[in-house]
C-alpha cells in the first residue's frame, strides 16, 4: 500500500544505535569486536603524508647542470633534516665561493633528482586517531578502517549545528524550554559540560561559554545574523562541523525564538548528569546529515507504541514541525491526509496534510513538514 514519507528528526527515549567510525587513510584497528568501551577510547589510528616542498635546489645554488645535483648533496634520499639545516653546498671556484642550501622544513628528504635538479621535502606525517565517540560495544571490525559501534539510548537531531563531535555531562542552563539563555546565566560549573538552554542562546552567552570552557550547547533557537560574529564570516551551504569556535551548538528548532519542543526538553532534563555525545555536522541537500546528541543509558522504557515510519509513512496523530511560513517553526499534530490534491497561492496541486496547530486545523503542504520520529 503507498504511503507518504517525509524524513523527520529523531526525538526518541531509547532506540538501538550504530555509529561507523572510519579512518580517512587505510591504518591500524586498536579494538577487537564484542569489547565494551568508553567513548574516549582510541578504537583506530593511522598517518597522513605531511605536505611535500618541491624546492629546485640545483637553481638555488647555481649548478651549472641538473646532473651536478646529486654530488652537491650533503644528506642523502630518507635522511631526516632540521628547518635551517645545511643539506646541499657546491664546489665554488678553486674551493672559494660556495653557495649553500638549507632545509626549508623539518622533515625528510624523499627524493633527489640529478634530471630536474630538484630536492623534494616531506614535512612529518601527521598523526590521526578517532575515538568510539559513544560508550558501546564494538559491533564489528572494519580490517585497517575502524569499527561499528553499537549503543542503546536517547537520540535526539537537531535542525543545524556547528562545531564537531564532543562529549560532557548534560547540565540544565535554563528552567523552562521557553527561557532565553543569558550569559548571567553561564557559570564555572558549566565548564567541560554539555549544557541545555531553552528558546534561545544570546550571543553574550556563548562567548561566556567559551571563555569559561563549555564543550557543548543545545538551544532551540539562535540569531543567524549572529552566526557572522562567531564564525567570522557567513555559514555557508556545505557540512558544517569543523568550525573552530570553542564548542559544539546544536539547534533543535531553528533561527530566531522558538521555545524547545517539550520532548526534548523534558528527555535531556531527565538525564541530567548522563554523559552526552553531540556533533553539530549538518548538510541539508543531497546526503542530509542532523547534527545529533545521544545519551547512552541502560533504563527500561516501554517500546509499545515504536514505529518504522519508513514503512509505516504519515499517520494521524504523529508529530511534526512546520519547516515553512507561514507556520515556520511550529509543531504540531496530524489530523488527517487528505488524498485530493489542493491548490496553493503559487498555483501548484500539491498533497496536503490537516494538522492542528495552536488549537486549530490548518492545511499545511506535506513538503512544508518534518515528522518528529519517536
Amino acid at each position: 500500500m503507498a504511503h507518504a514519507y517525509t524524513p523527520g528528526l529523531k526525538v526518541a527515549a531509547k532506540i538501538a544505535i550504530e555509529k561507523t567510525r572510519k579512518l580517512p587513510l587505510l591504518g591500524d584497528v586498536l579494538v577487537k569486536k564484542d569489547d565494551q568501551i568508553d567513548a574516549k577510547t582510541i578504537v583506530a589510528k593511522t598517518e597522513l603524508p605531511g605536505k611535500v616542498y618541491p624546492i629546485n635546489v640545483a637553481g638555488q645554488l647555481a649548478l651549472g647542470k641538473a646532473s651536478e645535483l646529486p654530488e652537491a648533496m650533503l644528506k642523502k634520499e630518507g635522511d631526516r633534516v632540521e628547518k635551517g639545516e645545511m643539506v646541499a653546498q657546491s664546489k665554488g671556484f678553486f674551493g672559494f665561493f660556495k653557495s649553500e642550501y638549507k632545509a626549508p622544513i623539518t622533515g625528510t628528504i624523499n627524493q633527489i633528482s640529478g634530471i630536474t635538479g630538484q630536492v623534494i621535502f616531506n614535512a612529518p606525517a601527521i598523526p590521526v586517531e578517532i575515538d568510539a565517540y559513544v560508550d558501546g560495544k564494538v559491533l564489528e571490525e572494519l580490517p585497517k578502517e575502524g569499527v561499528i559501534m553499537g549503543t542503546e539510548g536517547v537520540h535526539i537531531q537537531g535542525i543545524i549545528g556547528l562545531g564537531g563531535e564532543t562529549q560532557g555531562e548534560i547540565m540544565m542552563a535554563c528552567d523552562s524550554p521557553d527561557t532565553i539563555l543569558d550569559e548571567n546565566m553561564i557559570t564555572e560549573s558549566m565548564k567541560g559540560k554539555v549544557i541545555v538552554a531553552g528558546a534561545k542562546a544570546t550571543l553574550k552567552a556563548l562567548k561566556k561559554a567559551k571563555e569559561i570552557g563549555v564543550n557543548g550547547i543545545i538551544t532551540g533557537c539562535f540569531e543567524y545574523q549572529d552566526i557572522k560574529e562567531i564564525l567570522g564570516r557567513d555559514l555557508g551551504v556545505a557540512i558544517t562541523g569543523h568550525e573552530k569556535i570553542g564548542f559544539t551548538l546544536i539547534l533543535t528548532e531553528g533561527f530566531g525564538t522558538i521555545p524547545m519542543a517539550n520532548r526534548t526538553f523534558d528527555l535531556l532534563k531527565k538525564y541530567v548528569g548522563h554523559k552526552a555525545s553531540i556533533n553539530g555536522a549538518t548538510q541539508i541537500r543531497a546526503g542530509v546529515m542532523r547534527p545529533e546528541i545521544i545519551i547512552t543509558h541502560d533504563d527500561q522504557l516501554d517500546k509499545d507504541g515504536s514505529k518504522n515510519y519508513e514503512t509505516a509513512g504519515i499517520e494521524a496523530g504523529d508529530q511534526i514541525r512546520i519547516i515553512r511560513a507561514p507556520y515556520f517553526g511550529k509543531l504540531g499534530t496530524v489530523v488527517s491526509l487528505p488524498v485530493e490534491k489542493h491548490k496553493v497561492e503559487s498555483g501548484t496541486w500539491v498533497r496536503v496534510l490537516v494538522a492542528n496547530v495552536d488549537g486549530k486545523d490548518v492545511l499545511i503542504p506535506r513538503a512544508n513538514i518534518e515528522m518528529i520520529e519517536k
